[in-house]
């Protein structure tokens, strides 16, 4: 019985050319279609959105809510709140707006109040509606600053350099954040895409690193992939790397000693982000004092192997 090539859960079968499997921003290259809203969850869509629209539909719906509240008071009447009265209908509606706020919130200054059973209703309901709507903004805020997640930095580009007497394939990583990162683990492949059976095909390939894990990572970490006799890119041109749209997929591991956590990141580069017969340049150095200096604007910082 024949063993089942690798496939890492992005699917074997090839139907024409596509940027690149995983984004830049590390999420996958998937579009989803013939969702319904079922398969809606709102508290997971607000806890990965970007913290503009964050803000943004927190700041829309809070207007919305007092908006429509102060519709309702506005529906009423006059004499219905006490100091609302206003020689203006905008005038008034405005006051109902105001009123609303307070309400919503809680602060309640005192210069407007109900007055009638109607209004007093209203102002319950919208009390409510406050307490439980500043509860879960409360959650997702909370929820969203809590999450542990990894601000690990990649080199621009992947670089084929001489390592030892051979060629390697390069990139460098560093955390750039201030939180402990310990025992990071990396696992690399690529993508390419070959014939098989005349049909065009995605093959996955585990790439064998030089160190697969470090313990701590105060400074930057130079992952390698020696291209040995056992290396699926030996004898492999620019051209060839081309021609067979290779990727290179990343995933790390690391725990986080600040939220006792896992985190981890993904990262990808094409055929067209490696650079040839090249090395990083040094991303860090020590001072007069003897304290080493991290320039995390140098992690991607190439010169030429002959330098």
């Amino acid at each position: 019985m024949q063993k089942p090539a690798f496939d890492p859960g992005l699917t074997q079968k090839y139907t024409g050319n596509f940027r690149r499997v995983i984004n830049k921003d590390g999420t996958f290259n998937v579009r989803r279609r013939g969702a319904n809203w079922h398969d809606f969850h709102p508290y997971l869509h607000l806890i990965n959105m970007g913290w503009t629209p964050f803000f943004s539909l927190v700041f829309l719906g809070y207007l919305v809510v007092n908006t429509f509240f102060a519709l309702a008071y506005y529906a009423l009447g006059p004499g219905h709140l006490t100091g609302a009265d206003s020689p203006t209908e905008v005038g008034r509606f405005l006051n109902d707006f105001f009123f609303s706020a307070h309400t919503l919130s809680t602060v309640g200054y005192g210069s407007i109040s109900p007055k009638s059973l109607g209004s007093n209703i209203v102002a319950s309901i919208e009390s409510l509606v406050g307490v439980l709507g500043f509860a879960v903004a409360t959650g997702l805020l909370f929820g969203r600053v809590s999450r542990p997640s990894a601000k690990i930095g990649f080199s621009q580009t992947m670089l084929i350099a001489p390592y030892q007497e051979m060629q390697s394939l390069q990139f460098r990583v560093v955390n750039r954040r201030r939180n402990d990162l310990m025992e990071l683990q990396a696992r690399v492949m690529i993508m390419t895409v070959e014939d098989k059976d005349g049909q065009p095909t995605r093959r996955y390939t585990q790439l064998k690193l030089e160190r697969e894990q470090v313990l701590f990572m105060p400074l930057t970490w130079t992952i390698v992939h020696p291209i040995d006799g056992e290396s699926p890119l030996l004898g492999l041109t620019e051209k060839d790397l081309e021609r067979l749209q290779a990727e290179v997929m990343i995933l790390i591991k690391a725990y986080d000693d600040t939220f006792s956590q896992t985190v981890l990141a993904r990262y990808s580069y094409r055929y067209d982000e490696i650079s040839w017969n090249q090395r990083f340049a040094p991303a860090f150095s020590v001072d007069a004092e003897g304290d080493l200096v991290l320039e995390l604007q140098k992690v991607g910082e190439i010169s030429d192997s002959g330098t």
